[in-house]
């Protein structure tokens, strides 16, 4: 009785929370985010091997990517600033930032083993 009990009130309590929703536009801004960070990872790391640079410059182009295309529909359709999808735009380029700092690097060099009979 004492799980049944908890568990109707864990679905009453769900059933009326309300929730932030992410909407469809908040994840391609995620998307385009990733990509942006992505590309400039990649182009900032082939030429100066750097890995910091490359981070802090990919995950600031998101972010400034972001920023600019919401000031830009601000201006256009003379609304407030939606800082809301900048942000989500940072967060895509954070992910790919963090990604390929974690998995693009100098590799472990193996030792060479001689064979002796």
């Amino acid at each position: 009785m004492k799980i049944f009990l908890i568990t109707l009130f864990l679905f009453t309590y769900t059933h009326f929370s309300y929730s932030q929703q992410i909407s469809n536009d908040q994840i391609k801004h995620t998307g385009a985010g990733f990509v942006i960070s992505g590309l400039t990872y990649t182009t900032i790391y082939a030429t100066t091997k750097n890995k910091k640079l490359a981070f802090y410059l990919s995950f600031g182009s998101s972010l400034l990517a972001g920023f600019a295309k919401e000031y830009a529909d601000s201006r256009e359709f003379n609304s407030k600033l939606d800082t809301g999808e900048a942000l989500a735009t940072g967060v895509g380029g954070l992910v790919a930032s963090t990604s390929f700092s974690l998995f693009i690097g100098k590799k472990k060099k193996t030792k060479d083993v001689a064979l002796v009979n």
